[in-house]
């Protein structure tokens, strides 16, 4: 397999990403929303946001040709790279030997569909640090941090249009189902901004970190999160909508769906922008409880 000769800085740069995309007969492809970083010093800078340390066990989504691969191998314990291409999955085993020897044996690549990974080899992962496809970043990023509790910090590199909402607060114009989803797992904030000349190819929008940290204490609810989850949804598919209204389908009626906002002392004329996770897992609780009691 092809890789580039082993150089003083194991990190990949330009010329290097193109001599591997060359020899591999990779052109990065829309579909897969791939979008290669060619730059050093970002993928550096993203490991440091990521507060990536040495005891770290570190999963990658779509390690692509590398480059955040090995600057995250020269900080963490273990990293663990998830990889859908066959190509780029057949090839960055040999580019990490090439270039990080005496850390390849720290390595591991699984070959699939991160949307559909349900363990992982080696140490339970404590991190997860990726640039995400656009297309895909945010069923990816709920998907592992469902999948994998362990993970304790999250640094993901997405649109920038995705990161607003990812961190937006409630009562943001851009708060809404990717927000409140990420807010049952984590505490979320935007964590910088990304330009788009550290890409190959360049693309066509700005890019955003997304800082995730596990909560410490879950959200406390009697509810299931796929009922809390079902909620989020119902309220957001129509978000112009009074809760009243937006609940009505869920709940069974809008009658039905005022009795649980009352209970969880949520005002049903207020739309679904305004609410908290938690107010969302009341309402869920609320609807749980007259269940029980009917």
């Amino acid at each position: 397999m092809p890789v580039t000769s082993p150089t003083p800085d194991a990190l990949l740069g330009p010329a290097d990403i193109r001599e591997l995309a060359t020899a591999l007969g990779v052109r990065p492809t829309k579909q897969r929303g791939q979008n290669f970083v060619i730059d050093a010093n970002t993928v550096r800078r993203i490991v440091r946001t990521a507060d990536v340390r040495p005891d770290d066990v570190v999963v990658e989504v779509g390690p692509g040709l590398g480059s955040l691969t090995l600057a995250l191998l020269e900080v963490a314990d273990r990293v663990t790279a998830v990889e859908i291409d066959d190509v780029l999955a057949g090839a960055l085993p040999a580019t990490i030997t090439a270039r990080m020897p005496g850390r390849a044996d720290r390595f591991a690549l699984v070959h699939s569909d991160a949307m559909h990974v349900a363990e992982l080899p080696g140490p339970p992962p404590t991190a997860l640090v990726a640039n995400l496809p656009y297309n895909v970043a945010v069923p990816v990023l709920l998907h592992m941090l469902d999948t994998f509790p362990s993970i304790e910090r999250t640094l993901v590199m997405v649109q920038a249009e995705v990161a607003d909402r990812l961190a937006a607060p409630p009562g943001s114009k851009v708060y809404g189902v990717p927000s409140v989803k990420a807010n049952w797992y984590s505490e979320v904030k935007r964590a910088g901004a990304i330009g788009r000349n550290v890409f190959w190819p360049a693309p066509n929008v700005d890019s955003g970190l997304v800082s995730l940290v596990r909560r410490t204490e879950p959200i406390r609810t009697t509810a299931s999160k796929a009922e809390v989850f079902a909620v989020i949804d119902a309220a957001f598919a129509q978000r112009r909508k009074t809760l009243r209204a937006a609940l009505a389908g869920w709940a069974g009626s809008a009658a039905a769906a005022e009795k649980a906002l009352v209970a969880a002392g949520v005002s049903p004329q207020a739309r679904g922008e305004s609410l908290t996770v938690e107010e969302f897992a009341r309402i869920a609780e609320a609807a749980e409880n007259k269940e029980t009691a009917a």
